[in-house]
């Protein structure tokens, strides 16, 4: 197959049928417009909202007129279908007959009108249907096809439903108005009537409409410049937030790694210091340089975290309960007995939940160390039906023990409490009877959560 058999392919359509041009996709996709904004749902109910009373005007009004002043934009339309009703009424003349063809035509006037406020596409088609009746039952004729009060009528409805609608639907509007007019002076206006006032509704209908895209562009122009607003707000708060995060992992990066660093760097080197230093000090400076090379690394986790735009789940893997035997085994080589008991059947756990026990049980521990050195814990884990129990206490620091730690800025309660919050549990923390000091941990799962 050569490129023109191809090109020839590509142009036909499947099945065989031909082409279609522009031409044809434009009128369709214009028709398919007018099907959708004044022939669908033409008389669906959509009541006209009240105005907002939050503006630099009406914001001054006192509070019982400021409710009224909400049903501002009823009042006007409800105002220009008395007026055209009145026009309409001023034109009629006569008794009898000629003055129920009057009220008759008055009310062809207001119905359209009023009819704006709740069903606007339907309130075109009916001020489109009644100028023909008003013009056969009028009893002017110096004017056709649009009387004095269907002129006024059928103008405030191009413009009402204008202003509740989208320029295209105005657009159609202005369109079959002109199609009727136009239609109506060349089939019966012709040597029967002394004027017509088609072209007239026309212009002033067309300047009307003209002021209402002018206002609903306007109007589409300030939301856009809102909206951008908003978004560069967020991202100026977005950036304000990153800027502070990065200060504050830098200061803890420069303050608490570079001491971190210097604790690993001397306990590598103090053995080499001390001649023939004995196996528990070597053992000692080991457990040192581990607990700061594992401190240096947790930090680092955390800065990359605060350092982030997005927060992102770290790469490595997070503690749980089953390395709890390491972190016992290393608070042990610290110089505290601690033993475990475990109650009831191990299962896996949520991460959240293995991740904040493993935390809990840690910052415990290390407050054993830091204010009852000397001191025996225990730590109970409970595994019960409708989530997990933990209990960590300590015995009273011993008389000959060493001096108690005066570190920390007491957050460790704060975090532990911090962790059972967010996850709906319940947290006890005090001294006991015997002068220790005991925290208990209820941290809930939910049956669905819960592994078979």
């Amino acid at each position: 197959m050569n490129v023109t058999e191809t090109t020839q392919t590509q142009m036909t359509p499947p099945g065989g049928a031909k082409p279609r041009s522009p031409e044809f996709r434009l009128a369709a996709d214009a028709l398919r417009g007018l099907r959708q904004d004044l022939f669908h749902d033409a008389f669906a109910y959509r009541p006209l909202p009240r105005m907002r009373v939050d503006g630099p005007l009406t914001r001054r009004l006192p509070e019982g007129i400021r409710e009224y002043a909400a049903w501002t934009p009823h009042a006007a339309v409800a105002a220009a279908g008395l007026l055209a009703m009145a026009v309409a009424t001023a034109d009629g003349d006569g008794e009898g007959h000629a003055s129920i063809r009057t009220l008759l035509c008055a009310f062809l006037a207001l119905i359209p009108v009023l009819l704006t406020l709740i069903r606007p596409i339907g309130a075109f088609w009916v001020s489109l249907a009644a100028t023909p009746v008003v013009a056969v039952f009028g009893s002017s004729w110096s004017e056709w096809p649009w009387l004095p009060g269907t002129f006024v009528a059928h103008l405030t409805v191009l413009t009402v439903v204008a202003l509740r609608t989208r320029p295209r639907t105005a657009a159609w509007m202005w369109l079959l108005t002109a199609a009727y007019g136009m239609g109506a002076e060349t089939t019966l206006g012709s040597g029967h009537y002394y004027g017509t006032n088609t072209v007239p509704l026309l212009f002033v209908s067309a300047l009307a409409l003209l002021v209402v895209t002018v206002l609903h562009i306007r109007r589409e122009a300030e939301q856009e410049v809102t909206a951008q607003q908003s978004e560069t707000a967020q991202e100026r708060s977005k950036r304000t937030l990153l800027e502070e995060r990065t200060t504050i992992a830098r200061e803890l990066h420069d303050v608490v790694a570079h001491h971190m660093s210097v604790v690993a760097i001397q306990a590598e080197a103090a053995p080499y210091r001390v001649e023939n230093p004995p196996p528990e000090l070597e053992q000692a400076f080991v457990t040192i340089r581990e607990n700061a090379v594992a401190a240096l690394t947790e930090l680092r986790r955390v800065l990359g975290v605060v350092r982030a735009e997005d927060y992102e789940a770290p790469d490595a893997p997070q503690p749980t309960l089953a390395d709890l035997d390491a972190l016992l085994a290393n608070v042990r080589d610290a110089g505290l007995t601690v033993e475990k008991a475990v109650t009831g059947a191990v299962r896996e756990l949520p991460q959240g939940v293995e991740l904040s026990a493993y935390r809990i049980v840690q910052e415990a521990l290390s407050n054993s160390l830091r204010h009852a050195p000397g001191a025996a814990a225990r730590v109970e884990i409970g595994y019960v039906l409708g989530g997990l129990g933990l209990r960590i206490v300590n015995g009273p620091t011993p008389a000959t023990s060493l001096t108690k730690s005066t570190h920390g800025a007491g957050h460790g309660i704060t975090g532990m409490r911090e962790r059972v919050t967010m996850l709906d549990g319940e947290m006890t923390a005090g001294g006991t009877d015997d002068g220790g000091y005991e925290v208990t941990v209820f941290l809930p799962v939910p049956p669905a959560e819960e592994p078979a």
